[in-house]
Order: structure tokens, then sequence, then C-alpha cells
């Protein structure tokens, strides 16, 4: 004799609600049987047929668009997927998956695009800043906002505990487009991608050395430093900064090259919200990452 099941525990064996079972219900996908005395039962399958409705619908389908492989699991099929319409949905699915992307990409350039126009027009500091970056050490970070390129708000006065390495560097290139004019004369703001890269080839022994986080910092917007971040494969997140909040802050230097005003290279080691130790200046950037790791080490070992 097959044992039924009432709406509270099939709920809690698929782990939904009993709403959303009298949902499927009304749809007619999921349908317990009534007895004598009103109560719904429900067949041992449901169990089977709401866990696929939960997991197709976490994949962007709609419940009605499970319905193929609910009624293939109701008509006894052990592998629901493999009927023409369920591939037929599946189709269809990524197809509409696709157009939404191709949309929210679209909106997402347009935003950059207004962003950097935006950034465009913040007056430039020009050669500002300390002359002596090592002046900034006891100083706090300010409560500054940005949105990462991993798409994270990240609070600059807020961390979180443990040494934090913030490298800023003046600007990464992008394959095919040409540098700002005067940047190749300026001594130091070239090999912004090669340092990129060691942050990338040494960030575990970053962390294990003493780091709790690392973040790249530059005045260019996000589409510039997300393009970066993917060709790269960095694991860590940069920190676009086009208005030069950080530079009005707390005074960090920058220069102009061309008609863009950009930071000098330098790291910045924060604890507690406070810098405390810069490197400045960076002689060579490619191989800076260990640099930054042979002081994480000393400071570990003199705990």
């Amino acid at each position: 004799m097959v044992v039924g099941m009432r709406v509270g525990e099939l709920a809690r064996r698929t782990g939904t609600t009993v709403r959303a079972l009298r949902y499927y219900e009304a749809a007619g996908l999921v349908v317990p049987r009534r007895l004598d005395n009103g109560y719904r039962e429900y067949e041992p399958i449901a169990e089977r047929m709401v866990a696929q409705i939960r997991e197709l619908t976490a994949l962007g389908l709609s419940v009605e668009e499970t319905r193929p492989f609910v009624e293939s699991l109701a008509d006894g099929n052990i592998e629901p997927d493999v009927c023409p319409a369920a591939l037929a949905t599946y189709r269809n699915a990524i197809t509409e998956l696709q157009k939404r992307i191709g949309t929210l990409t679209a909106q997402r350039d347009a935003l950059d695009a207004r962003l950097d126009a935006a950034a465009s027009q913040v007056v430039k500091l020009g050669d500002a800043g300390v002359s002596d970056p090592g002046q900034l050490v006891g100083t706090r970070m300010p409560s500054l906002h940005f949105y990462g390129s991993d798409g994270r708000p990240l609070d600059l006065g807020a961390l979180g505990s443990g040494r934090t390495v913030i490298f800023i560097y003046p600007l990464t290139g992008r394959p095919g487009v040409d540098l700002p004019n005067g940047l190749s004369e300026i001594p130091g703001a070239q090999g912004s991608t090669e340092q990129a890269s060691w942050f990338r080839d040494h960030h575990s022994e970053l962390l294990q050395a003493g780091a709790a986080r690392v973040y790249g910092l530059s005045a260019q917007p996000t589409d510039y430093q997300r393009e970066l971040v993917h060709r790269l494969r960095l694991p860590y997140p940069l920190v676009p900064d086009p208005r030069l909040s950080l530079a009005a802050a707390i005074g960090l230097p920058t220069f102009t090259a061309g008609d863009m005003t950009l930071y000098l290279r330098l790291t910045l080691i924060v604890l507690d919200d406070v810098i405390e130790h810069v490197f400045h200046p960076i002689a060579e950037p490619a191989s800076h990452a260990l640099e930054v790791m042979r002081w994480l080490v000393r400071r570990k070992e003199t705990k």
C-alpha cells in the first residue's frame, strides 16, 4: 500500500512552503488527491516533482516552463530531461537568457560611457597631493564608497580586520588602444599590467604572509578595470576612482598625462583603517608584489 503525504510533510521534505505547493496545485503541476475527510494527500512521486520545479526555477525557468519535466516524471520517466518538449524548453530559456544578457550588457556599457563623460568634467588636480607620500603614515582612511570590479560595495574607511594591501597605479592599457600622450615620458608611469599580474601570481603567498585582502585602485573607469580582471584572470578586485576622490580626501599625489589626471604609483598598507606603511617610489612595478610580501613577512616575524 502506497502511503501518501499531507501538504505539511511535503513542504518539510522539499524545503518549500505550503503556499508554494498550493500554487503548484492551482497550476495543475503537483495535484494531490482528495480524501473522504477533505484532506489533500500527495503520492510519493510528488516529492521528486516539487524538487524538479524548484531546481528548474532556480535556473531561471518559470513555473509554467517546468510543466513538460513534471509531466514526464508523472508519466514514470526516470530522466525527465530526455524528451522533445524538455529540450525545446531548454533552448527557449537559453535564447531568452541571451537576449537579457545582451540588453543588460548594453545598459552597462551605456552607464560606463555616462560615467566616463561625467568623470571627465571633474576639475583636474594635476601634479597635486603631498610631496612625500610617506607623510600619509598614520592617516585614517576616509569613508569613501565605491563598487569594485566584482560589483561589490566597498568602503575604504571600513576595510575590515587585518592588513589590507591597496596598490595604486596610473592606468592599464587595452590591446589596440593607445596610451595617453606624455605617459611614456613619466618615470614609473608604465608597468601597471605587469604589476597587476605579479600581484595575481603571488596573491596566495601575500595572504599567507599576513595580508587579509588585496585591492588595486586607479582613476580608470569600471569598464577598463573589468576588462583587465577578465583578461588577466585577477583573483582580487580593482577599484575605480575616476573622480580622484581618494586623492582629494587624503592628498594622494597625482600627475597629468595628455588630458588625463592619474595617480602616481604607490602602495598603501592599511591596518585598522589607518595607513601603516607607504611604498613609494616603486622602482620595479613588475616585481613589487615580492617587495610587499617581504615587508609583510618581516612584520609577521616581529610580532
